[in-house]
């Protein structure tokens, strides 16, 4: 007699099958939206013009804080200080970059492509996040990079060079770029107009800040200390006083990251459902 299958083990060997197909598929379909998502974005000319920018504003910046250190008599300080303060500008070429990968394609009404290629909308949500904030930690990499070199020649000898301190800063200029690309996705993901997302950034990383420092007071410092760019300040910097730890600044800018991110997510979900 041919030995017959019991029913129980082929459902369970059904079953199996199907979960591996399921994670195979779902493995699949998570690279096949960060795929899209790259060739989305430097399917435009925007992100490149952004990162010109970035270079270009990120170049003048440094000299000129170098410059004036130098007339003024500073004392010596890591070059990476030049990159570092360089980002209260830099940031908004991939503030802006971050902003029209979401907002484009609520204006051409693509968005509707890429919800139904790929349905999920968390995949959708955190594929753009990636590639965004993998393309600005690498372009925050580059920016402090060329700053560092600029300003080391505009400091005229009031700068220090020191391979552990000079890697320190360039990760953390990175990071940060990343961090603010992140919170940018979940601001531009809520508005779906890029007016709206920059508005709202502008005030949050420049505006607020200039006011909160302009008044002055230790409250008003206080508050601008746990603003995205006020923190990153503290961990970015080196050889300044700040009100708390590295890891604390780091963990200020990743609260509003992440914030953001869950807001974004939440509203895709709700609205776009």
């Amino acid at each position: 007699m041919t030995p017959t299958t019991a029913p129980a083990e082929r459902t369970d060997t059904f079953q199996g099958g199907a979960a591996r197909d399921r994670s195979r598929r779902g493995s699949a379909g998570f690279t096949g939206a960060i795929a899209a998502e790259w060739t989305k974005l430097w399917s435009v000319r925007g992100p490149y013009f952004c990162l010109l920018a970035g270079l270009a504003i990120t170049g003048v910046f440094t000299y000129y804080y170098a410059a004036i250190a130098r007339i003024n008599g500073h004392a010596v300080q890591p070059v990476g200080n030049a990159s570092a303060a360089s980002t209260v500008l830099a940031q908004f070429a991939v503030v802006i970059l971050a902003t029209i990968a979401v907002t484009s394609e609520y204006s051409t009404g693509s968005v509707r492509a890429s919800l139904l290629w790929v349905p999920r909308r968390h995949r959708v949500h955190v594929a753009k996040a990636a590639v965004v904030g993998g393309v600005a930690f690498i372009a925050g990499i580059g920016f402090a990079i060329v700053g560092m070199v600029v300003a080391w020649g505009g400091f005229g000898g009031r700068a220090s060079f020191e391979a552990g301190t000079t890697l320190t800063q360039i990760l953390a200029i990175g990071s940060y770029q990343a961090l603010i690309a992140l919170l940018t996705v979940g601001v531009a993901f809520v508005t779906r107009h890029a007016a709206g997302a920059l508005s709202i950034l502008t005030t949050l990383l420049w505006a607020l800040p200039s006011l909160l420092l302009g008044l002055g007071g230790p409250t008003l410092a206080a508050i601008n200390d746990h603003l995205p760019h006020g923190a990153a300040d503290h961990f970015m910097f080196i050889g300044t006083d700040a009100p708390h730890s590295a890891a604390t600044s780091v963990l200020i800018v990743v609260a509003w990251a992440a914030a953001a991110h869950l807001i974004g997510l939440y509203v895709l979900r709700r609205r776009d459902a």
